[in-house]
């Protein structure tokens, strides 16, 4: 491999795994904010109300996967007026589906938190977060959709200031509200919810310059071709099977931090900020991951087999050298971190007592965050659903089960089992699909 191809994958990758560490500091603010209060039961509420918030989002993170397959797809094939299309018809999708939030959120709130079975405290303040931050969702989903269609024009320095800006001001909003206006655990979801939407209009400029430096015009029929029966139909595919994925996922998580909070304040505040430090892991991760959905996008438009081969095998190198990295900071300075973020004695004790998981989660979870890159790049969601349905339902909750009398430990050795599962599985899948080389025209394999 030349240090161009590298370069290439750097040049994707940096910009993203720099913009994402922000998200999880993001997190890391949140939770130090609202940490440094009096009762645990504020940071317990911010960690039930932003699960809530997550599980939403994240399960229609399809936005942003499907947008960036299709377009790196588009773009690698030169097909401008598709490239176009495939933004369109996912903004179109996106407002949809944040209006149906808007309208239905009572009851979700509802349902929700009688799921949670927290504490009476932890309840009333993650109600307040979920009521506040749930106003986000059109700019949240419009977000999830410009991202991913200039990160599928092989662009990751605008969708970097887009999530550094969204995040940053989140992050000085965020302490002004609560530190400085006292305004706890509301403060911290209008927060969110204002630099949400600073963040659109930031992204709606991004895509307009892009547009008008490729000098793209609308062709006739654009219209009638960008919202077809047809390919809406081909779009919903693809996103049914990513959000079941995702639906598989997020239920994983929400589990955890749900059975966390019915074994006390103390431990859903422990894990609360244990999964800040597995947040750390996520999107470091993604950023090659991002640049994996690119490049094996822009492959397989071109019909090259080489290409998807290079684009693999390279992020997959650099995703585990990244990991290294990871293991050896929370193994050296685990406690300091955990003791940065919470001043609470007894959430700090109960932190200390699993911090060995998060030493080996980055060794065993990179590759399936790698290899879920991959497989977005090949808008190949039947394999990702089929690959998580096995992990979650076959793996994850079977070794809780068994485990359970292990107490909070039994979550976080059914999170590494399901996390090792994603990444055998997603490996078999991937050897499957590269010597089948379906996705491939004959002539170019």
């Amino acid at each position: 491999m030349s240090a161009r191809r590298h370069r290439q994958v750097f040049a994707l990758a940096m910009p993203m795994v720099l913009s994402n560490i922000t998200v999880p500091l993001l997190g890391l603010v949140d939770t130090m904010v609202i940490g440094h209060l009096e009762q645990a039961y504020y940071l317990g509420g911010v960690a039930v109300g932003a699960t809530v918030i997550s599980l939403l989002f994240f399960l229609l993170g399809f936005l942003r996967m499907s947008t960036t397959g299709l377009a790196a797809q588009a773009f690698g094939a030169r097909h401008e007026q598709e490239l176009l299309a495939v933004l369109i018809r996912a903004l179109v999708l996106a407002w949809i589906l944040a209006l149906g939030l808007l309208l239905l959120q009572t009851p979700i709130i509802e349902l929700s938190f009688q799921l949670a079975g927290a504490s009476a405290e932890v309840e009333y303040y993650g109600r307040q977060y979920v009521s506040v931050r749930i106003w986000s969702a059109p700019a949240a989903l419009t977000n999830l959709v410009l991202l991913g269609w200039l990160l599928g024009n092989q662009n990751a320095r605008a969708p970097m200031w887009l999530l550094i800006l969204a995040n940053g001001a989140n992050i000085v909003l965020d302490v002004w509200f609560v530190v400085g206006l006292g305004w706890q655990v509301q403060g911290a979801a209008a927060a969110s919810v204002l630099a949400d939407y600073a963040a659109t209009a930031l992204g709606f400029w991004l895509v307009w310059r892009t547009l008008k430096r490729r000098g793209t015009v609308l062709a006739m029929g654009f219209w009638r071709n960008s919202l077809s029966a047809t390919a809406f139909r081909r779009l919903l595919g693809l996103n049914r099977d990513i959000f079941i994925r995702a639906l598989c996922l997020q239920l994983s998580f929400v589990f955890m931090t749900f059975q966390a909070a019915r074994l006390g304040d103390s431990v859903v505040a422990a894990n609360a900020v244990l999964m800040n430090f597995l947040m750390f892991i996520s999107y470091g991760m993604d950023g090659f991951a991002y640049a994996a959905e690119a490049m094996v996008g822009k492959a397989i438009g071109r019909g090259s087999r080489r290409h998807f081969r290079l684009a693999c095998g390279l992020n997959l190198f650099w995703g585990g050298l990244v990991a290294v990295l990871f293991t050896l900071v929370f193994w050296l300075a685990g406690k300091q971190l955990v003791d940065q973020i919470t001043s609470i004695y007894s959430v700090r004790q109960q932190a200390y007592g699993f911090l060995p998981w998060l030493v080996a989660m980055p060794l065993v979870s990179c590759w399936c965050f790698v290899l879920d890159g991959i497989f977005i790049g090949a808008t190949q969601g039947r394999a990702m659903r089929n690959m998580m349905l096995l992990s979650a339902l076959g793996v994850f909750f079977p070794v809780w089960w068994l485990s359970q009398s292990m107490g909070n430990h039994a979550l976080w050795l059914a999170m590494l089992c399901f996390m090792a599962a994603r990444g055998l599985t997603l490996a078999w899948a991937w050897w499957q699909l590269d010597e089948r080389c379906a996705f491939v025209p004959s002539a170019k394999r």
